[in-house]
């Protein structure tokens, strides 16, 4: 079986972002980019499956800028067998929408024929949680996303699911797409010798004409902007001022 995983290169999740004074969007000038958290555990989820014999060949795909080279390079570090490289921008502040991005890995998919896509549930940029779903929408396969447990069971996948009430436990026919939550697994640091061998491992270089795809923006970003500074606080020097102020406020 082959597993397909997109991966998105992200602003570094150790950094804080910084808003552009124009408000047009987030400065990426000199910022240290790396994988989206949850694709990283997308990828160390296929390779365990790899690993454990129940998938013959992970394949890695990202869409996006060429500098999006870095993020595959560590996902062939981490053990990924192949690299499939869309460049769909040549500025690293264009976001490929969902939709574009789900279009192209389907059409990725029915070259790859895999049993199993692993994404990441969401990316931490823009946070919009669509392509999985999206995806799976195009290929009409069954989905199984916020996995904190994947298992195969020969042509099914059994997936532990995070809900709102706890956990849901499923099975799904594959081929078939599961999304990954934060308690899925902890990805692996990629060691100096793999991170040298990654360096000779084949990626492949696409466009999305390729694919047959229009990656034209359906959205327009009017305004971003920084979250408003929490306000400070107020001592209070009895219960009943307490109270009387609650009331002021609107929160009794």
């Amino acid at each position: 079986m082959k597993v397909l995983v997109p991966v998105k290169r992200v602003i570094d999740y150790n950094v804080k972002v910084r808003v552009k004074s124009d408000g047009t969007g987030v400065d990426l000038a000199n910022v240290k980019m790396s994988m989206n958290p949850f694709d990283e555990i997308a990828v160390e989820e296929a390779i365990r499956l790899k690993e454990a014999g129940k998938a013959d060949e992970v394949v890695v795909v990202s869409i996006g800028v060429k500098q999006a080279q870095d993020v595959l390079r560590t996902a062939l570090a981490m053990g990924a067998d192949r690299a499939i490289l869309v460049t769909a921008a040549d500025d690293v502040h264009t976001d490929i929408e969902p939709l574009a991005v789900a279009k192209i890995i389907a059409k990725v998919a029915e070259e790859e024929q895999p049993g199993l896509i692993i994404a990441g549930k969401q990316s931490i940029d823009n946070d919009m949680n669509a392509t999985g779903q999206m995806l799976a929408a195009l290929l009409g396969w069954s989905q199984a996303t916020f996995a904190s447990k994947v298992d195969v069971e020969g042509d099914k996948a059994v997936v532990t699911r995070e809900v709102d009430g706890g956990l849901q436990t499923i099975k799904v026919n594959m081929p078939t797409i599961v999304t990954a939550d934060l308690r899925l697994n902890e990805p692996r640091y990629a060691k100096l010798p793999n991170i040298m061998k990654a360096k000779k491992k084949p990626l492949e270089e696409k466009t999305p004409e390729d694919y047959g795809v229009d990656v034209t923006p359906r959205l327009e970003i009017v305004k971003t902007s920084e979250p408003p500074v929490r306000e400070a606080g107020i001592k209070v020097g009895s219960v009943d001022e307490l109270v009387a102020k609650l009331k002021e406020v609107g929160a009794l």
